[in-house]
């Protein structure tokens, strides 16, 4: 959707179809955004050999012609794609050729290990694009993740005030912002809620979003800063106005836009997968915007022995925010935006 943004700020005359999944938050997030959604059947990839596997012949040709149907049926003069369920297909049906013969594709890798789609993707691609170094993908030019432009222009310090009354927070004293992803994540809730005693005499409040799926019981300490704790954040630009320091994990999506606020983080990787969440954090780390906490070393006494020395040092906070705005790339969907449009007219090539 940034990248689409970003598109569409550049020439307005620009027409945008996105493929989705009847399983996915696109079906909400994409219309609710003023983009054309076109749903194709997913094509997931079984991790094992099961009965599955026999059948993803079948749904890889049926998913190809659904997408191929698309392209040709809006025209399409370029495919982007950023990996998953419906990038496969896509990838594919635009190299298959129809109506409008071969369609150019670009492919952006946002984590630090490419997944099967983007792989594949890649062979043939016009442009390969990547959010980190060394991602797996030959020739892939580093351009960063792309990320809404309310996030790379938000002004923290001008909205603190107000972004601190919409939650209840404190005006005034250290806040820590903890979130999981949408879904919350179980061991950051445990530590982080069983450290909320010692948070709340140190005088640092909370903003946790625990997920949906989640309940989280905190009790308050007389006349200490609160501690919020909600479902779901809607609300992300004011969640990173409100906070001075995060503890989050370490997802691609999550580290650019931490980073991009010039947030201080505790980055927890997901302790399951190929490693890629402690990759993608690692850049920001270097740089001394953030550290690494394992998913195993995380308790409620590791959280306070390192949250509650960084909260109270205002300028080592500082520092480690300019490390982390320092470390990405602010302008990456306006820079894929511009390789899109390039690819479209046709005058780029690998």
């Amino acid at each position: 959707m940034a990248v689409a943004d970003a598109l569409r700020a550049l020439d307005g005359d620009v027409r945008i179809t996105a493929l989705g999944t009847s399983r996915g938050l696109e079906t909400t997030l994409v219309p609710e955004r003023g983009y054309t959604l076109e749903l194709i059947p997913p094509v997931p990839l079984p991790r094992r050999p099961t009965t599955d596997l026999l059948r993803l012949p079948g749904r890889v040709r049926s998913s190809v012609g659904r997408t191929r149907a698309v392209l040709d049926a809006v025209g399409a003069d370029v495919v982007v794609g950023f990996g998953g369920y419906v990038a496969l297909p896509a990838y594919l049906a635009a190299r298959r050729g129809g109506g409008r013969g071969r369609v150019p594709v670009v492919v952006h890798e946002a984590n630090a290990r490419a997944g099967l789609a983007n792989k594949v993707g890649a062979r043939t691609a016009t442009r390969v694009l990547a959010a980190v170094p060394d991602c797996g993908l030959d020739g892939a030019e580093v351009v960063g993740m792309p990320v809404n432009a309310s996030i790379t222009s938000l002004d923290r310090a001008g909205l603190r005030a107000a972004a601190r009354a919409h939650f209840g927070l404190d005006p005034d004293g250290p806040v820590l912002l903890v979130f999981g992803g949408s879904q919350g994540a179980r061991s950051l809730n445990g530590a982080v809620s069983g450290a909320a005693r010692g948070l709340a005499e140190a005088g640092v409040g909370v903003l946790h979003a625990h997920g949906p799926r989640n309940t989280l019981a905190v009790q308050q300490v007389p006349g200490a800063p609160a501690y919020v704790a909600v479902p779901y954040l809607s609300r992300m630009d004011l969640a990173y106005a409100a906070a001075d320091v995060v503890v989050c994990r370490s997802g691609a999506m999550t580290v650019a836009e931490v980073s991009a606020v010039g947030l201080p983080a505790l980055y927890v990787p997901l302790p399951h997968g190929n490693g890629e969440q402690e990759l993608n954090a690692r850049p920001v780390v270097d740089a001394g915007g953030g550290l690494v906490v394992p998913d195993a070393e995380l308790t409620s006494e590791r959280v306070l022995e390192l949250v509650l020395p960084l909260a109270a040092d205002r300028a080592r906070l500082a520092a480690m925010g300019a490390a982390a705005a320092g470390s990405g790339h602010r302008d990456a969907a306006a820079t894929i935006a511009r390789i899109v449009l390039a690819v479209a007219a046709g005058g780029v090539s690998r």
